[in-house]
């Protein structure tokens, strides 16, 4: 690049239709349950916040609380029996009055998240959420195996269903957030390719058992994602790019500058960050910072520019997405355990 070139450098990017000012986008969790900590993110220079989901489990314990706040009437005096007859479930209308809010005072695009089960929940709630003026909505897909009875087929035949009623619903573009335990995510992600979905963002991570053996009792710490764990994410955009129409949003594992570039030059549009943000927002800067000094470098002046640059069409390594197993390991035992062959 010339002097001029580099003055012209951005980082502008879009994704699901929406225009960002750079690929950094603040996944929801805990930064984006709080307006300060919101306020934080977008400072630092985010390009986006998603903000934290509203949870099936919060809208069915608002109903519940109001039936037993109805029926604690019912039994005394007569002229009691009609308090709150008529009276509708509002749902959980801080969530909502909430996000709102975050929408309301940001200057960056908000999207809003939604974690239902019930396909009526999604539909209502997604909805509700539009309504808050939200400028995206991401769908949290995932289902924890707890019957026998319920083939993989009938779990996606169910989801997408889903999928299809809720783009009926809502005008905004919708992402759907995926679980990485699909039989082949693939042929999935290409069904909500073509159902209309926006987004793709791959991949959530999920709550995992523990057990205490002191206590003897279950316990559910927060862990972290770490670095290594950008190479899932990294394969499937790899995979993907240029071969659905959705764009694809890599996240877990994103800490550095150099995880995000290989993200783009996979085909991410962009990359959600929650873990890495834990030690502070600024360190949005130094991954916004890092990325431009590569592309003044390398020679380029936006993310288009390099975007599936190596996705599985272009690089020069026909396996380097597909393949499952180290090959020297497998075909060579005695290198890993540093022992010569027999001759």
């Amino acid at each position: 690049m010339t002097g001029r070139e580099e003055e012209m450098a951005t980082l502008e990017t879009v994704y699901m239709g929406i225009h960002l000012k750079n690929p950094v986008i603040a996944g929801a969790g805990p930064l984006t349950a709080n307006m300060a900590h919101i306020k934080a993110l977008e400072e630092a220079g985010a390009g986006a916040i998603v903000t934290k989901s509203l949870f099936e489990e919060q809208i069915q314990l608002d109903r519940f609380k109001l039936d037993e706040e109805r029926e604690q009437y019912y039994y005394r005096h007569p002229e009691m029996v009609t308090v709150g007859a008529g009276q509708e479930h509002a749902g959980p209308q801080e969530h909502l009055y909430w996000v709102k809010k975050a929408k309301n005072e940001c200057r960056i695009p908000v999207i809003a998240s939604l974690n239902a089960v019930n396909r009526e929940t999604w539909v209502e709630y997604a909805g509700l959420l539009e309504s808050t003026g939200v400028d995206g909505l991401e769908l949290n897909f995932y289902n924890t195996p707890e019957t026998f009875e319920k083939s993989a087929s009938d779990i996606e035949k169910e989801q997408l269903i889903t999928v299809r009623a809720v783009l009926k619903k809502v005008t905004v573009p919708v992402s759907v957030k995926l679980s990485p335990f699909y039989t082949n995510p693939l042929h999935f992600i290409q069904q909500l390719d073509a159902a209309g979905v926006r987004g793709i963002v791959l991949f959530n991570r999920l709550f995992q058992p523990e057990i205490d053996i002191h206590e003897k009792k279950h316990v559910f710490p927060f862990y972290p994602s770490h670095p290594e764990d950008h190479r899932l994410p990294l394969r499937f955009a790899g995979l993907l790019h240029g071969s659905v129409r959705a764009d694809i949003c890599s996240s877990t594992g994103i800490y550095e500058g150099a995880d995000a570039v290989k993200m783009i030059l996979a085909g991410a549009s962009c990359f959600q960050m929650v873990s890495a943000l834990l030690s502070g927002p600024e360190k949005i800067k130094n991954i916004l910072s890092s990325i431009t000094d590569w592309m003044t470098k390398n020679r380029y002046e936006k993310p288009d520019d390099f975007r599936g640059a190596m996705n599985r069409k272009n690089t020069k390594d026909p396996w380097a997405y597909t393949r499952s197993q180290y090959i020297k390991w497998v075909m060579q035992s005695d290198a890993v355990i540093g022992k010569k062959k027999a001759p």
